[in-house]
């Protein structure tokens, strides 16, 4: 057989079906794929990882940093990420703020990186502990479903408190099932209040889903990420192992009516024609088919399996994180009147420094198409 070529603008691997692009983003993903584990532990120690969750710790987030400090923060990095969780049970072994647990630790690693570089990227304590939640998880004990209305305007009014407040780029880093609902806030701000900015939601599983391959396709997984299962229990015990209990993991496997091949995993290994998320019906729900909460198997956990794609995301975070900040310095935006019905002429108020001269609040700025 004829070896194809390579197609331009691709970068090869090891694997036969898989490349990278050839731009800043994929050159990132080729060299932590190509990387040795020394490497990797290398990166990792860069960004502090692991390292105690800093919910409590002074200068870590917004709200724990001293208003001066915060404000000399974002004259230098105005970008702020938010990271998103759920309360939700992860089997009996894993405590129900896993998700909220990897999120914020990643963030906080980059936090950390960027901080010692001089203009840490700013973090918002996770405004959403109990998440929106997809109708298969109804009923689970220790899982607590927040109404999606609910969780999309909470999060619409954490975005507009803090673009009042001057962080203007914001990025909502998920890692929890309800994207759909992250991407409705987002969409719906936007049309509400029409603010220059740069706005974008995060599923980071899926952001760096290359690195969750399994064995067959040259990662280091025995199987597909799913629930509380390898993947997410490898992340425990990377992350926060004080508060993993392996001695409580099991194996299970979910019941589905259809055969393999129209829904996809957890973060979309496979490009099938559907999403997870896109449909119900066409299986058990979770706690008839698999009531120890998870989906999977855990007990094929380890903390090493996790290093390559959370390195991965880290990386790829600070991309995002410098190459905004190249496209628009710390107190900048992109043009008034490219990215909204706005003139630059009404925003000019709102987008000077808070509680400076001729400054005006958000919350007094009409809306466009819509009643006050």
């Amino acid at each position: 057989m004829t070896e194809q070529p390579i197609p331009p603008g691709l970068l090869p691997t090891n694997q036969p079906d898989l490349f990278f692009e050839d731009n800043t983003v994929g050159r990132l993903k080729k060299e932590i794929w190509d990387a040795t584990d020394a490497q990797i532990d290398a990166v990792l120690a860069e960004y502090g990882v692991p390292s105690p969750v800093e919910w409590g710790k002074p200068n870590s987030y917004i709200q724990t940093t001293v208003r001066w400090q915060v404000e000399e923060n974002r004259k230098k990095n105005d970008i702020v990420f938010i990271p998103v969780g759920c309360t939700e049970l992860h089997g009996a072994h894993l405590p129900s703020a896993a998700d909220t647990l990897y999120v914020s630790q990643i963030v906080e690693g980059v936090r950390r990186y960027t901080a010692r570089r001089g203009a840490p990227v700013n973090l918002a304590l996770p405004p959403i502990m109990y998440g929106a939640h997809p109708y298969h998880h109804l009923g689970m004990p220790g899982t607590v479903i927040v109404r999606e209305d609910v969780v999309r305007e909470l999060l619409i009014d954490v975005m507009l408190g803090l673009w009042n407040d001057g962080f203007r780029k914001q990025v909502i880093v998920n890692n929890h099932g309800h994207l759909w609902v992250l991407e409705a806030a987002l969409q719906q701000f936007q049309k509400r209040y029409q603010l220059p900015g740069i706005f974008r939601v995060i599923d980071w599983h899926r952001a760096v889903r290359e690195f969750f391959r399994t064995c067959e396709r040259g990662g280091c997984w025995a199987t597909n990420f799913v629930h509380a299962d390898e993947s997410e229990t490898s992340l425990s015990l990377l992350f926060h192992p004080e508060m993993v209990d392996m001695t409580r993991a099991v194996d299970t496997e979910g019941e589905s009516y259809l055969p393999e091949g129209h829904f996809d995993k957890s973060v979309d290994p496979f490009g099938r024609p559907s999403r997870w998320s896109e449909g119900e019906g066409h299986f058990a729900i979770e706690i008839a088919a698999t009531p120890e909460g998870v989906v999977g198997q855990s007990t094929q956990g380890a903390a090493h399996k996790a290093k390559r794609p959370v390195a991965a995301i880290l990386r790829y975070l600070t991309l995002l994180n410098d190459q905004m900040l190249e496209a628009f310095p710390a107190g900048t935006v992109p043009p008034v009147e490219k990215v909204t019905l706005r003139s630059a002429a009404e925003m000019e108020p709102y987008l000077r420094e808070p509680l400076s001269e001729g400054w005006k609040p958000v919350y007094a700025l009409p809306r466009i198409g819509q009643e006050a």
